[in-house]
């Protein structure tokens, strides 16, 4: 029953948006999103809605809203109180709470990278040469005069006919793998035209991702993972990788915590990774070139690995934070349409001189003050299904608070028929254009395209494919279970503004306060930008929950066998 409501709906919408209706917003909504409380709620988000917000979250007192200080405390507080003054639901069924008790484990390394070689040790200085830690809840980890062996882009793919490991046995070794993936030629005379059959080209998939890298070197019982850094059009700054993998990282305190995880797992530079694999008599440069063939071997280095992790640990008791309001059908009030956004940042650091507040205005204060105006909207309105406003913990730290909420769900994921995602929004004012992160993955695009039209918009692919934004944020967490899951690239091409203006304030931002204490409330900030796609994010939400159908994912999508699983589990 389920799968023929995923087919009807998705042929709802593409016939909704064919001759028949012209492709008004009124078609994918069966006429809900037309109704007049939906065009008052709607035009209800503005920007001064959610500038109050972001300057409480971003400000001193809320020091950065780490997971377990006193920030952490103030800003759960400070959602509580919205979602109660605004009258919505608690969202625990369980407790009848607001919040969803999210344990986990901190871990502060301190830590030694050093590599024998025939001309001595090599000893990489933290955090400038090499970030490592280790995931395992003991005091101390080591890996003790360790073979290592480079494995290339560290991918198994079957799909593409890809296996960079060719059976070769890492058990107990130290390998060392390559960020992104394979960049495959169409041309070998020509390596910068990439096949888009293999690895989709520029657009990075899932096995570009270091977490993917860690995932199959554990899955290969390697002792320990490390990964050369790339700076580039897809990479981020060294910078990035010391603050947010060299401080205090955390991980599910669960009883199968450390599954999918190395012993050691770190990152090196390109200039350690090069220093290496001299020491070793390999080229390190034209070793990466060789990765980039189906027939790259794994070659085993003449290095010994030394490394050791001296853990602080520490359990807490970090909280998502979720609000409902309850559908006004009797017959689908029990399936839900579910948003999200962190509420988490970097916190402070008071080893630094000046500034110790990571503010993290725009990553993710934003987000999380979108998600309290769609909270607000749907205030004004009576959507047949249920909506839920999920303000997850312990992003910046691996999506661990949606991982938390997949694996142990408030409501079951076979009713959830939809996730959409706010992480960061549009602070450089209005667009022509709007971008869909990993562009043809479900029939929620479907749903936005009319919406999109309707405000003059062009429905584009994201502007940065080769980042992998799809992998990076919480809907990610959701997509991997099953659920349609749709993360919104904000518009770059601003009206009134130059062509390349707005690529060159997101780069401007990447490069100077992405994850820095510069994540500031600027003076040069317009959100009504952020208010034409909050606006829009309302729509879809709202036409999902009142529709007959579901969405579904398409049939390229790598989380189609997903959804399908999770439709079979369920009960209805």
């Amino acid at each position: 029953m389920m799968r023929l409501l995923f087919v009807g709906f998705a042929a709802a919408v593409i016939g909704a948006c064919g001759a028949k209706h012209t492709g008004s917003p009124h078609d994918a909504a069966g006429q809900a999103a037309d109704a007049p409380e939906a065009l008052d709620a709607g035009r209800s988000i503005t920007a001064e809605g959610m500038l109050e917000p972001i300057r409480t979250l971003s400000s001193d007192e809320f020091e950065g809203r780490a997971p377990g200080t006193d920030g952490e405390a103030r800003t759960v507080a400070y959602l509580i109180e919205r979602f109660k003054s605004m009258g919505l639901a608690p969202g625990n069924p369980l407790d009848g709470s607001y919040v969803q008790d999210v344990p986990l484990v901190g871990f502060t390394a301190q830590p030694s990278t050093s590599f024998a070689a025939a001309g001595g040790a090599i000893d990489l200085r933290f955090p400038t040469d090499a970030v490592i830690w280790s995931r395992r809840a003991r005091p101390r980890v080591t890996v003790e005069n360790d073979d290592v062996v480079f494995v290339g882009y560290g991918v198994v793919a079957p799909e593409y006919g890809w296996d960079d490991y060719k059976g070769v046995d890492v058990r107990g070794k130290t390998v060392v793998i390559l960020i992104n993936d394979p960049p495959v030629p169409l041309d070998p005379s020509d390596p910068e035209k990439l096949d888009d059959k293999v690895f989709k080209g520029r657009a990075m998939t899932y096995y570009g991702r270091w977490t993917y890298k860690y995932e199959e070197a554990a899955r290969r019982g390697a002792a320990a993972a490390i990964i050369v850094h790339q700076t580039g059009p897809a990479g981020y700054p060294w910078g990035v990788i010391m603050i947010s993998s060299g401080r205090e990282n955390f991980d599910l305190d669960v009883t199968d915590r450390s599954s999918g995880h190395a012993d050691v797992e770190g990152w090196v530079t390109v200039d350690a990774a090069r220093r290496l694999f001299a020491a070793a008599g390999q080229d390190f440069d034209a070793m990466k070139k060789s990765a980039v063939r189906r027939d790259f071997r794994p070659v085993p280095l003449t290095l010994k690995a030394n490394l050791a992790v001296t853990n602080t640990l520490r359990r807490i008791a970090s909280r998502n934070v979720i609000a409902k309001v309850e559908g006004s059908d009797p017959a689908l009030k029990d399936q839900y349409v579910i948003y999200t956004a962190h509420w988490d940042h970097l916190g402070r650091d008071p080893k630094r001189t000046g500034d110790p507040i990571y503010h993290g205005a725009l990553d993710n204060a934003s987000g999380t003050a979108a998600l309290l105006e769609l909270a607000r909207a749907f205030t004004r309105v009576k959507p047949r299904r249920s909506v839920l406003f999920l303000s997850v913990t312990a992003e910046e730290k691996g999506l661990l608070g949606a991982k938390y909420y997949v694996t142990h769900p408030l409501y079951p994921l076979a009713a959830t028929v939809a996730n959409i995602n706010i992480d960061g929004v549009n602070v450089w004012g209005r667009t022509r254009d709007i971008g869909i992160v990993g562009q043809g993955q479900s029939t929620l695009e479907d749903v936005l395209a009319p919406f999109a039209q309707a405000q003059g918009r062009t429905v584009v692919g994201e502007s940065q494919p080769d980042k992998g934004f799809y992998f990076r944020s919480d809907h990610f967490e959701f997509a991997k279970v099953g659920v349609p899951a749709l993360y919104l690239d904000r518009g770059v091409d601003v009206i009134g503004k130059p062509q390349g203006w707005g690529m060159a304030k997101r780069q401007a931002y990447i490069e100077h306060d992405y994850h820095q204490v510069t994540d500031t409330i600027k003076p040069d900030w317009d959100l009504s930008g952020a208010a034409q796609d909050v606006q829009l994010l309302f729509q879809v939400g709202y036409a999902v929950a009142n529709a007959a159908g579901v969405p579904a994912w398409k049939p390229g999508s790598e989380f189609r066998t997903a959804g399908d699983e999770r439709v079979r589990g369920g009960k209805r």
